[in-house]
């Protein structure tokens, strides 16, 4: 067993290898001037040899590969060798996760997981193992760590970030090491020193190609071919001569030596081979890049090491030059069997392409085809014969199958008969050779296996410890990257809904331009108008579907949650602007709330699993239900109105009394049923189920209240609550609800009493709280009962857009009919400004009749309704509609009586009607 990683108490150690002696560092790429900096400034690289698992049929297996690791993309890069020009592939490491495995086949076998693909890979020994991991998880998280780099940083900004990036990293260096100590560097297969060792041997050297990317290993070939023959033209002399005359460099001097951890990254200053007269004339050939292999072995040993080690270091490198062209040698068979069946091709298509007549020509098809016929008939039977030696193969092999059993049952016999044999002679003999109480020792061979077995499980177990700690940094460290991740969506998102509500203002506020343009501008003439006409035409077309398909310009839909039309189809034109100034109006105050209010909001309610009557749910009621939580919370809302009516069977009792007679609502309900909501497409798609969801509520509540039956307005609020709900019966008893326990009685009757009560009330209210619209309005005698009326009898269905809509029943229906009121007089107060500017009643009417579009902020309005509009004590309701109430029941019982008094005074002028004063049918009746 290998011994576990060793701790060290600082963690420098498991992050920078030690480096060898008389040798520098490699520089960093991109830096070879670093190469003559001082050792302990000199960033340590992160570079080796290890296996990796790959290949396919019969070359499938391990491939000894040089690894090293990019810090600007957060790539590692893996060649055949490390003198290799041009890197194989890559692993890309930013979205990519580590695991090791304890219970491999193989010792120090890890994976490295990346969306796209998983990497198996295996280090010479489970401490380099570990030092890899350790090391992956830091790059990592310093990629993610690491600001973006801009073009041109300043100095001043790079000086500020940097000790704060180097806190973090070390910071993240003590995290990691609660759950697994640094591991030491390996020595001599980790840094730049394993550049210096042979490549590990493989079993075959044409088993450690890569055919995937055969170009690039023949292009690295090339370039250490093309090296190797540089250094021996720039070599002189013996280097063992060299070494006895200078035993030791100067200390001016730095010897070179290149970055093994970039393959084909070159010094801005490389020797140059010296010119050789002898070489032949060409054409200009590019610049030759020196290869890597050789200054170790003659730079730097030549200089440092003694004749001994150069010896060694020389025979190293004669046997992997052996190998290379071992492995040359294979490569260049296949490629000259290739070559020969290219020829081969090339002379049957140039003897086709010779021939000058087409019957030569066809004469050379035939013999093809021949060719090809006599082969076809030759594997036929050559196949015929495999078929046949398999055959004759298979019942040789039974035959031998048998005969194998049958020696092992005579085996396995003998054998017992051999064990039973032994057993009682070593009885026979322990028995003849000890006294009869000396204890036998035959449980020793049972005590070694058992202490065997138990040293196993020590190793298995502490494998499995290091592995356990392995992934929970890694998880740890997975964990904080995916938390930084989602803060930089986040701050994306929000940006994004900011640069969006932006959009929507600017589009809105050049609508609005728009529009009052086109009232100043009038009838005027010339083709000024026209343009006006034409560029509101383009506003009101354009959507966002015209936009790119990856950045959506305008958020508005066609549609909102809830089916209704964003910007509904109005004949009138101004009406068609102004909606489509709302639309975008609400949706850049949405955005911009979606992260301050709207995401707190939604978990707020998602906490609250338990619904129960409490201040802090009359505020969340107040601000408004989320949409995913909407249909729960009425339900709730609905069952406490009418839990002392509810009965389970009582909605399908009244479905087949339906079914069973006519009910004389019938026909009223069916002409309401196509003017419900008809810029919603739930109510106006001919396949939708809605329409017919809303005829069985309305006919069931006919049947179940039958004082109200049906009254124009309840088709309104049943189909709000279908729109929510969705379910028949819940929509049933919402309607139940608001119609027998929130509304006061008689809102629905036929002298709609108490719905005229309420306007009073308003009017009321309306004076005390705005006492200067209330002078304006009566200034002008504006009855604003005109409009008013319906927005208590439907509780503004058909004056607020869904949004603000929804909002206001959520209050509603938990608090009661104040809310209606408190609204009412919100509406009023939201464009009081607007109102008393104008002056003439025409207008005042005209403005009233759609000023509730103009209502965009439904935070604003929620704030005026709850806060401006306060102090609203519920007993000073319940006074003024008392009082109303009697005044009108007594105008009402004034009405009666002169209507009884019309009636008798007519009757009695009929009984005295003078002669000749017959009415026509009389006159006919006589005659």
């Amino acid at each position: 067993m290998e011994d576990a990683p060793e701790c060290t108490p600082s963690p420098s150690e498991s992050t920078q290898p030690p480096s060898p002696a008389g040798e520098p560092e490699a520089a960093t790429p991109g830096h070879s001037e670093d190469c003559a900096r001082p050792l302990d400034t000199v960033p340590k690289k992160l570079c080796g040899y290890l296996s990796k698992f790959g290949g396919k049929g019969p070359i499938k297996g391990w491939k000894c590969r040089w690894f090293f690791y990019d810090e600007r993309k957060c790539h590692l890069y893996y060649s055949r060798t490390a003198q290799d020009a041009n890197p194989l592939d890559s692993i890309d490491l930013s979205s990519a996760v580590f695991d090791c495995k304890a219970d491999a086949e193989e010792e120090g076998t890890f994976e490295i997981k990346t969306p796209s693909r998983v990497i198996t890979l295996k280090a010479a020994t489970k401490q380099a193992m570990l030092y890899w991991l350790q090391q992956l998880q830091m790059k990592r998280w310093e990629f993610h760590s690491s600001p973006p780099a801009l073009p041109a940083a300043p100095a001043a900004a790079l000086a500020e970030n940097g000790p704060t990036l180097h806190l973090k990293l070390e910071e993240e260096e003590a995290e990691l090491e609660e759950f697994l100590c640094p591991v030491k560097t390996p020595p001599g297969l980790v840094g730049a020193a394993a550049a210096l060792q042979p490549v590990p041997a493989m079993p075959s050297a044409l088993q450690n190609i890569s055919l995937k990317h055969l170009g690039t290993e023949i292009q690295n070939t090339m370039h250490n071919i093309r090296g190797n023959k540089q250094a021996q033209a720039a070599s002189h002399g013996p280097l063992v001569e060299e070494s006895s005359q200078n035993p030791e460099p100067q200390r001016g001097e730095q010897p070179f030596i290149s970055d093994p951890s970039i393959p084909g990254k070159e010094p801005e200053d490389p020797p140059k081979p010296a010119p050789r007269s002898s070489a032949p004339s060409g054409p200009v050939q590019k610049p030759k890049r020196q290869s890597n292999t050789f200054p170790f072995f003659s730079d730097g040993l030549a200089r440092s090491r003694t004749a001994q080690e150069k010896v060694v270091a020389l025979e190293q490198q004669v046997l992997a030059l052996t190998k290379e062209l071992k492995s040359q040698k294979e490569l260049v068979i296949i490629l000259h069997k290739a070559l020969e069946a290219a020829q081969q091709e090339k002379r049957a298509s140039s003897a086709y392409l010779a021939a000058a007549e087409d019957r030569d020509r066809l004469e050379l098809v035939r013999h093809k085809v021949r060719q090809i016929a006599e082969l076809n008939q030759r594997v036929e039977a050559l196949e015929q014969g495999r078929e046949r030696l398999v055959h004759e193969a298979g019942l040789r092999e039974q035959q031998v199958q048998a005969l194998q059993q049958q020696v092992q049952l005579l085996v396995d016999k003998n054998q017992a008969k051999q064990q039973v044999i032994c057993k009682l002679s070593q009885k026979l003999t322990e028995d003849l050779a000890q006294p009869p109480g000396q204890p036998a020792e035959a449980a020793n061979g049972d005590f070694l296996s058992q202490q065997e077995r138990i040293e196993h499980l020590k190793d298995d177990m502490e494998a499995y410890r290091t592995q356990n700690r392995f992934l929970n940094s890694e998880i740890h460290q997975v964990t904080k990257i995916w938390r930084k991740v989602a803060e930089k969506e986040k701050a994306l998102l929000t940006k994004c809904a900011y640069l969006q509500a932006r959009n929507c203002q600017v589009e809105s506020k050049y609508l609005a331009g728009l529009r009052r343009l086109q009232e100043a501008v009038g009838a005027e003439a010339g083709d000024f108008p026209e343009l006006l006409q034409q560029l509101v035409q383009e506003a009101l077309q354009w959507e966002a579907g015209e936009a790119s398909d990856s950045v959506e310009l305008s958020p508005v839909s066609e549609y909102d949650d809830y089916g209704f039309l964003t910007v509904p189809d109005h004949e009138v034109e101004d009406l068609k602007l102004l909606a489509k100034i709302q639309a975008l109006e609400v949706r850049s105050h949405h955005l911009l709330a979606l992260e301050a209010v709207e995401r707190p909001l939604r978990d707020r309610w998602a906490a609250l699993t338990e619904l129960v009557p409490s201040a802090e749910l009359k505020q969340l009621l107040r601000v408004g239900v989320p949409r995913e939580h909407r249909p729960r919370v009425w339900r709730w809302l609905v069952h406490r109105r009418v839990q002392h009516l509810h009965s389970p069977a009582c909605y399908q009792e009244l479905l087949g009394r339906g079914r069973a007679c006519e009910h004389p609502a019938a026909r009223q309900i069916e002409l309401d049923l196509h003017r419900t909501f008809p810029t919603n497409k739930h109510f106006t798609c001919p396949t939708s189920s809605f329409p017919d969801k809303l005829r069985h509520v309305l006919l069931a509540f006919s049947w179940h209240n039958p004082a109200i039956g049906y009254c124009q307005g309840l088709n309104r609020l049943a189909a709000i609550a279908l729109l929510v709900l969705e379910d028949e019966e819940s929509a049933f008893w919402c309607l139940v609800a608001i119609v027998e326990t929130i509304l006061p009685a008689e809102y629905y009757s036929k002298t709609l009493t108490a719905s005229q009560v309420d306007q009073r009330v308003l009017q009321d209210l309306l004076s005390e709280k705005l006492p200067r619209l209330t002078a304006h309005l009566g200034q002008h005698r504006i009855d604003l009962s005109l409009i008013t009326f319906n927005w208590f009898l439907v509780v503004f269905a058909d004056s607020l857009i869904s949004d603000i809509l929804l909002r206001v029943w959520d209050a509603f229906l938990y608090e009661g009919t104040k809310v209606v009121f408190r609204y009412a007089l919100a509406i009023f107060k939201y464009n009081e400004e607007e109102i008393l500017r104008l002056q003439d009643s025409l207008e005042i009417y005209q403005y009233l009749r759609f000023f509730t579009k103009t209502i965009c902020d439904s935070r604003k309005l929620m704030s005026i309704a709850f806060n401006d509009m306060n102090p609203f004590p519920m007993k000073q309701l319940r006074q003024l509609r008392a009082a109303h109430q009697e005044r009108l029941e007594a105008e009402l019982r004034a009405l009666e009586l002169l209507k009884a008094e019309y009636l008798e005074r007519r009757a009695s002028t009929r009984r005295t009607v003078p002669e000749g004063c017959v009415s026509e049918d009389e006159g006919e009746g006589d005659g």
